[in-house]
């Protein structure tokens, strides 16, 4: 897992084409730490790319992916891009290891 903080980190991710997890995490919240949780145990059996923001720390590049693909920024939210677009996304409760396993087997074959 790798933390990304700026809108160029982004973009280039974004430009790769590469399928990819962005998952945003706040670091005062307790649900955002379920969440942070689910996905470390997601990358442990898992070859997928996997990167992190700290939305108060990034809190204009969480604005601009929110703006860019139309989702309503949430915390914490995983998002799955594929294709240079977002293909599933999550937040809260929903962030668990079986949920980004299956987004992945739905959403990139």
């Amino acid at each position: 897992m790798q933390k990304i903080s700026s809108i160029e980190e982004f973009e280039k991710l974004i430009d790769s084409d590469e399928a990819f997890f962005l998952l945003k995490h706040s670091n005062t919240c307790p649900i955002s730490a379920a969440g942070y949780e689910e996905f470390a145990k997601y990358e442990q059996n898992s070859n997928d790319s996997l990167y992190y923001l700290i939305v108060q720390d990034s809190r204009e590049l969480s604005k601009h992916i929110a703006e860019k693909f139309h989702v309503k920024h949430e915390s914490p939210q995983a998002i799955l891009f594929k294709n240079s677009n977002v293909a599933w996304h999550a937040s809260h409760y929903k962030i668990t290891a079986k949920a980004l396993s299956e987004a992945k087997n739905e959403n990139v074959k």
